[in-house]
């Protein structure tokens, strides 16, 4: 039957999208008779609904992430045992997801969105549809949240940020008659944007994380389809959610000349470890690429869910998923004694084992929590008070920075996540150190070594 023809129901949505769309424009031009009034909103329409649906998805999104998160501590309290055959089920299953319906869903997402925006992608015949469309999406968020189950340490901050494209994208198909006035580029460098802002409620990172990472442009190109996006998008979420912080308000007093020394030695020790984290990432995920056999890419990944299931095992709570509790527990809850630099490499590997077995997931959240834990140990290491978490956040932007070289990006996110305004000197100083430290461990950012990989696709 013609219904069941491979594209027929998405492409009968896409009619039926558009014609509601272009009923909508027509309704406006004869309700308003000002033409330049018209034409703004039209310009502007695709925007709004993207970000409005972005931030809706994201919300879904982050309670499907909670509950999966919630589900392996509760095995771990319980039944930690069990690790050893629900880790390996659920990396084969994610994988399998991705591998079966859209191997664009694989990994963070951010470097398919850089792929997406990239000129080079046309020389490439890499089509965005491939890269940003439907099937993408939900691959996405079922592979994560299959992976999430059996304990990955992934984080949701790039996914969403790729979902966010992909929502953003596929709004732009419902409005055929006003594509010549919104730029698609445009509207998938918005949507990254709004998408970061939607994660952790930070729209100023939105924003800065667009400039950064994703524009090829002057701001002036595209500053109010970036600023609708992350209005909307932030409005949509607290709406949905209420106002709130991704991490609270920890005390971080930022005075005394002191702090500045010691800011510049976490910001580079993390950078540096920040840097070396995506080079063996890299590493690891270029040597996946030269198995070309099947057989042998499953046993890799059940293999790298035992290696993942032992260290889950061996540690407490801590070890496994995005690590949100691990920061709640150093930045609020006086656990710094429990802090072990068994834990941090623990996490260290149990990222870059998780993600180069090209499941969905994400490594903002797995990173931050990551240069929590060193900040803490450097904090003993010298003797600090414990109750001044400043250096904690300024390790975790140093560890960040140094794997995504988006010092700025870094900076503003951890701000906006705490709150703490006082020490935006130093945060923006140890995002600077640290983006030049990482380049000792690896020249070249993780990002855009791993979008060459979806401008020229490869593997099993």
């Amino acid at each position: 039957m013609q219904i069941f023809r491979k594209g027929f129901i998405w492409k009968r949505v896409i009619e039926t999208g558009s014609g509601f769309i272009n009923f909508l424009t027509r309704f406006l031009r004869k309700t308003w008779r000002n033409e330049k009034v018209t034409d703004a909103i039209i310009r502007w329409l695709p925007y709004i609904i993207g970000s409005i649906l972005t931030a809706s998805v994201a919300v879904l999104y982050s309670k499907l992430f909670d509950e999966a998160s919630s589900i392996s501590h509760h095995v771990k309290a319980n039944f930690p045992w069990l690790f050893f055959i629900i880790t390996p089920a659920a990396f084969l299953l994610s994988w399998w997801i991705v591998w079966k319906f859209s191997k664009a869903a694989g990994g963070s997402g951010i470097p398919q969105l850089m792929a997406a925006i990239n000129p080079k992608r046309e020389n490439e015949k890499v089509s965005t549809g491939f890269l940003l469309g439907g099937k993408t999406l939900v691959t996405k968020i079922v592979s994560s949240f299959v992976a999430l189950l059996g304990g990955a340490v992934i984080g949701r901050e790039g996914p969403t940020i790729q979902i966010s494209g992909s929502v953003f994208y596929i709004t732009h198909k419902f409005f055929p008659k006003v594509r010549d006035r919104v730029d698609r580029d445009t509207m998938l460098i918005a949507g990254g944007a709004a998408g970061l802002a939607a994660a952790f409620n930070t729209p100023l990172g939105g924003i800065v994380f667009a400039i950064e990472e994703l524009s090829r442009s002057h701001l002036n190109v595209f500053k109010s389809s970036l600023l609708y996006a992350v209005i909307f998008s932030g409005m949509t979420v607290q709406w949905l959610l209420g106002p709130y912080l991704f991490l609270g308000y920890p005390r971080a007093d930022a005075g005394g000349f002191s702090l500045l020394g010691y800011t510049l030695i976490f910001s580079a020790i993390a950078g540096f470890a920040g840097g070396l984290n995506g080079r063996l990432i890299y590493w690891l995920t270029e040597f996946t690429k030269r198995i070309k056999r099947v057989f042998v890419y499953v046993l890799y990944v059940g293999l790298s869910g035992l290696a993942l299931a032992f260290i889950i095992y061996v540690n407490e709570n801590s070890a496994f998923g995005p690590g949100k509790d691990v920061m709640n527990a150093i930045l609020f809850n006086g656990k710094e004694g429990h802090i072990s630099i068994f834990l941090f490499f623990s996490r260290f590997f149990g990222m870059i084992i998780s993600y180069a077995t090209g499941i969905a997931g994400g490594i903002f959240a797995p990173t931050l929590s990551s240069g929590s834990i060193l900040g803490q140990l450097l904090m003993n290491l010298f003797h600090l008070d414990p109750g001044n978490k400043v250096l904690i956040l300024v390790a975790m932007i140093g560890m960040l920075t140094g794997i995504t070289r988006a010092p700025f990006t870094s900076a503003i996110l951890v701000l906006e996540m705490t709150d703490r305004h006082s020490a935006i000197f130093l945060f923006i100083l140890a995002g600077l150190v640290s983006a030049v430290t990482a380049r000792l461990a690896d020249p070249k950012p993780l990002y855009s070594r791993l979008e060459e990989n979806y401008l020229r696709p490869s593997g099993p």
